[in-house]
């Protein structure tokens, strides 16, 4: 389970997911990607069934990457308490991913295994997900064909 070693706060604020992500929405290290489309919380249990289900379907053969780490404590209060006396203790970790953020990566494998090990991680996360491949840029000197 992912977490992280020490923070400056305890506690944090809910915050909002409003936009789209500017960072981490383009394949980077390998050749496969596991795009969201939705914005969500995504928990450190999620995250690791979903790195489970992937390494499993592929044999541990090929290379995966989690592009995503739970850094955002999220607190809850006990059941049947009353209101007021603060804000409950820390009870897990969650990811904080807007539409358009790579959550996962794959490399060394076919795209048919990695379509079906993305599809199988999709269905452990809360989130609309889209398969994507690696963009390959043109080496043209930045003009166009024409």
């Amino acid at each position: 389970m992912l977490l992280p070693k020490r923070t400056k706060y305890r506690k944090a604020h809910r915050g909002r997911m409003k936009g789209k992500a500017t960072r981490g929405n383009t394949v980077t290290y390998g050749d496969y990607g596991l795009q969201s489309l939705e914005p969500c919380w995504i928990t450190s249990n999620q995250i690791e069934a979903a790195r489970v289900a992937m390494t499993r379907y592929c044999k541990r053969m090929g290379k995966v990457w989690i592009k995503i780490f739970p850094d955002k404590p999220v607190s809850k209060k006990p059941a049947e308490t009353r209101m007021g006396k603060g804000k409950g203790a820390p009870e897990f970790w969650v990811a904080v991913v807007k539409p358009g953020r790579i959550m996962f990566e794959l490399a060394e494998v076919n795209e048919k295994i990695a379509r079906e090990a993305m599809r199988l991680a999709a269905m452990k996360l809360p989130v609309k997900c889209k398969f994507v491949k690696k963009e390959i840029p043109l080496d043209n000197g930045g003009k166009d064909e024409n």
